[in-house]
């Protein structure tokens, strides 16, 4: 786990726009593409100031952008988050359309998880475990992640790479969402939380503080992949100068 500590959520979003650079300049050279997962909430915003100082460095033409989570509503509803992400990210990072890995809203949920797990096939083939380059996380106030909300069922998931959700307990209820398999395959997540609303949860999500049973953010674990918590001062309040080393 990797811990980056910043000042403001301005300089958070620049300390993460210098990992995407690093990470993507590493895979394409690697392995010709980069394959990122992006959340909703407050990250896309968080991003843009950080994408926008090296977007002239980076070829975006090799990007293959997923969602880690999204809500079952047209892509122009204001729940959307490919909506967030495309006013703050999409508009101005010339990554081809086609290779911005959108939900069918059309679909139910149901069928939408299945018809998203044939959308990560395109890139990793039929039933193979998909294994980003990056997974970009937000975190709620509840500790969720992604759409794994704390005492939900889908938290137990095994076998689905994408999985539906009917009940989720933030509105909206209907979502679909990767699942810890996929998450846990990344080569790299990182989380970015500001504000003093996360500042009770930041110490169990380092591993200061235990909890039982763990809140889902804290389930991220990659088996052979790196971990960071990008956040800013507000959130790391409740942190001792020692678990901030």
């Amino acid at each position: 786990m990797v811990l980056r500590v910043s000042s403001t959520p301005d300089e958070v979003g620049a300390a993460v726009g210098q990992l995407i650079f690093d990470l993507s300049k590493q895979a394409i050279a690697t392995h010709g593409r980069f394959t990122v997962a992006l959340s909703g909430g407050s990250l896309p915003k968080i991003l843009n100031k950080g994408l926008q100082a090296i977007k002239g460095d980076v070829d975006f033409s090799k990007w293959f952008v997923y969602f880690a989570d999204e809500r079952c509503v047209p892509l122009d509803h204001d729940d959307s988050n490919y909506k967030a992400c495309k006013a703050a990210l999409f508009d101005f990072i010339p990554v081809p359309a086609s290779q911005i890995y959108t939900i069918d809203a059309s679909l139910t949920p149901e069928t939408m998880a299945v018809d998203y797990t044939k959308k990560l096939a395109e890139v990793w083939g039929s039933d193979v475990l998909p294994s980003f380059d990056l997974i970009l996380l937000g975190m709620g106030p509840d500790g969720h992640t992604c759409s794994l909300f704390p005492g939900h069922p889908l938290l137990e998931e095994k076998t689905l790479f994408v999985a539906s959700i009917e009940d989720s307990p933030k509105p909206p209820p209907q979502r679909i969402t990767l699942t810890y398999p996929v998450v846990n395959n990344a080569a790299n997540v990182a989380f970015v939380a500001t504000g003093a609303g996360k500042a009770e949860l930041i110490p169990h999500m380092i591993g200061v503080e235990k909890r039982t049973p763990p809140l889902p953010a804290a389930n991220v674990k990659p088996t052979d992949g790196v971990v960071y918590w990008f956040i800013d001062e507000d959130a790391a309040a409740k942190l001792s100068d020692d678990a901030r080393m």
